[in-house]
């Protein structure tokens, strides 16, 4: 089942019309919640993450569009899935009504919920095989545009074919300086001695919620320094430890770019105290 504007409807159900904007011309925005024990994952971050979105994109933000209503809609929309470790991926898109070419006719939104199953209610760490590469192909234009959850996302696609071709789990993607900015599926983290350093959103990188999460808990670890900075590809090699942040899979350590083998003790750390972040939260 899926939630399209408040009603709950068979997926296969659910007409979009032909002239969706979203699908026109990437007139859309999203954000994907991970949602278990009945709670979602830092709800509040992503909430106002959505509606900053909303507004630099001009879209009129229904007067409905409150916290508590989405939450509810959320809630309403897992409750129809047969989740045996009641753990759920859960994807909210918001797109502008038809009407206009590039000049849309109304700001006035739909919106379309989705979900499915996950494999376990908490974050546990892969410490499978995980080798990346840069992709080069093409790069994020850095700016404020490339920080929203946007559904313009053909660079990650471009970038998912190329890995998948390759062998490789993943794919660092750079922005036009030839800076490094993020990984193909969240933000990224080098770890070089005790500090730990993420690119800033001016460089272009997706402002992640989990991303702000490992920051805010920097604060409370005196062992370590965190610092928002521009990473050059020539850094990667040298980390002790690099990983990727996002809200579904929380860290993923990364094993091995090109002939550099990475550990994992600070991911690790980290992860645990980012399970204990999202239960308390």
């Amino acid at each position: 089942m899926v939630n399209f504007n408040g009603t709950l409807a068979p997926e296969n159900e659910v007409q979009l019309g032909v002239h969706n904007r979203g699908l026109e011309y990437g007139d859309a925005v999203f954000e994907t919640l991970r949602y278990s024990g009945g709670k979602i994952f830092f709800w509040e971050d992503h909430y106002f993450r959505l509606m900053a979105s909303m507004r630099i994109l001009r879209m009129e933000i229904p007067m409905n569009f409150t916290l508590e209503f989405l939450e509810e809609e959320v809630k309403k929309t897992v409750e129809t899935l047969d989740a045996a470790n009641n753990a759920i991926r859960v994807k909210i898109l918001v797109w502008r009504k038809e009407g206009g070419k590039y000049t849309p006719k109304t700001n006035d939104v739909h919106f379309l919920i989705s979900c499915e199953a996950l494999q376990t209610p908490f974050y546990t760490l892969n410490e499978s095989s995980y080798e990346v590469e840069l992709f080069k192909d093409h790069y994020i234009t850095s700016g404020l545009l490339a920080t929203l959850k946007s559904n313009n996302r053909v660079i990650n696609v471009l970038g998912s074919i190329f890995a998948e071709e390759n062998d490789y789990k993943n794919c660092f993607l750079l922005n036009e300086k030839k800076q490094v900015v993020e990984a193909l599926n969240g933000n990224i983290f080098l770890v070089k001695g005790t500090t730990i350093k993420t690119p800033p959103l001016t460089d272009g990188c997706l402002n992640g919620i989990t991303r702000k999460q490992i920051l805010a808990m920097g604060k409370q670890l005196p062992d370590y320094t965190f610092e928002e900075a521009s990473v050059s590809p020539f850094e990667l090699q040298k980390a002790d430890e690099i990983f990727v942040t996002n809200v579904i899979t929380g860290i993923q350590p990364i094993t091995k770019y090109r002939k550099k083998e990475f550990s994992n003790t600070v991911a690790k750390e980290l992860l645990a105290k980012l399970n204990l972040k999202a239960r308390l939260t």
